[in-house]
């Protein structure tokens, strides 16, 4: 097999997604080069960050953190389009794994017992396959030895995109958009959501809402990138 592999790779080799260098062993999408270059957020490190000042004074969360930094035309927004628009999963799981290992150098979810990755609505989740936010989820669990429970939130209604509205608007476009089907699964649990992006707050917020509304859950966020404003 190693041979065959040897082949494929020396006839179709395998590209960095940003700068379509080819891969050396050891490179998973990414050549280390572009890794580095990825800009972090490191608010893992602050308290108040900007990540959870979205939600003050809206939804009682206990920490909130994002990975990487998301700009228009940016590395970042190269990678959240191929996680989302190129079929590409797996990419999901290995950005995942590295944010996990911020995570858990940090410890700022020492006390997260489940994760649970915002949902897709149905149609959207045939249509492309997959949810982005339950591969980054995995990749988290993968080190952090952490279930995921991407079946006990659902999403009810489908919404427009919300990239020309207010930040009023997104909030109030997304309520009583979630829904839990076993409130009892998420009792007494420390829930960390996880999402790709993060701008307003708004689907996250409308996630934890839902949760809190039905059980005595405490709740954390983490977006694999933010857009800052």
């Amino acid at each position: 097999m190693t041979i065959w592999n040897d082949l494929l790779n020396l006839f179709f080799p395998k590209l960095c997604l940003l700068c379509k260098t080819p891969l050396v062993e050891g490179e998973e999408h990414i050549c280390l080069h572009c890794l580095y270059q990825l800009p972090l957020t490191h608010y893992e490190k602050t308290d108040n960050n900007p990540t959870e000042q979205l939600f003050t004074g809206k939804i009682p969360i206990k920490r909130a953190n994002s990975f990487l930094r998301y700009e228009k035309g940016s590395n970042v927004q190269k990678l959240i389009h191929s996680l989302k628009y190129k079929d590409n999963k797996e990419l999901g799981y290995y950005l995942g794994k590295l944010a996990a290992l911020k995570i858990q150098q940090s410890g700022i979810y020492k006390s997260v017992n489940l994760l649970v990755p915002v949902p897709l609505h149905p149609r959207k989740k045939r249509k492309r396959g997959y949810n982005q936010a339950e591969w980054i989820a995995k990749g988290i669990a993968s080190i952090l030895k952490i279930p995921v429970n991407a079946d006990n939130l659902k999403r009810v209604h489908s919404t427009k995109t919300q990239t020309r509205k207010s930040v009023y608007e997104r909030w109030t476009n997304v309520q009583n958009i979630f829904k839990v089907e076993q409130p009892e699964i998420f009792e007494n649990q420390h829930v960390l959501l996880v999402d790709d992006v993060i701008t307003s707050g708004s689907t996250m917020g409308a996630c934890a809402q839902a949760i809190i509304n039905n059980s005595i859950t405490d709740i954390s966020i983490f977006s694999l990138s933010i857009a800052e404003r």
